[in-house]
């Protein structure tokens, strides 16, 4: 446990910033989810609308510091392939 009041402050702010990062993850993650059962199912109309709404939010996760820039360029590129080899 914090021993100083800027200690604890600092446990607090923590709490906090790890909620809002698990939060904007698990959005991002459902996004991704969302385009691969589009693919899955065959579907490349629901599958470009599903990318076209994943995109910025993995590249505003990347630009908060939730998954790293070069690791959300890769996901979208080979995302992007996978719903244009649908026909999309």
């Amino acid at each position: 446990m914090a021993n100083t009041s800027s200690a604890r402050k600092a446990a607090r702010k923590i709490a906090h910033r790890t909620a809002v990062n698990t939060a904007r993850r698990t959005r991002m993650r459902s996004a991704v989810r969302r385009v691969e059962e589009a693919i899955a199912a065959g579907d490349a109309k629901k599958a470009r609308e599903a990318f076209a709404a994943a995109e910025p939010v993995i590249m505003r996760a990347a630009r908060i510091g939730i998954m790293h820039r070069n690791a959300a360029s890769r996901k979208v590129s080979r995302l992007s392939q996978r719903v244009r080899k649908l026909g999309g």
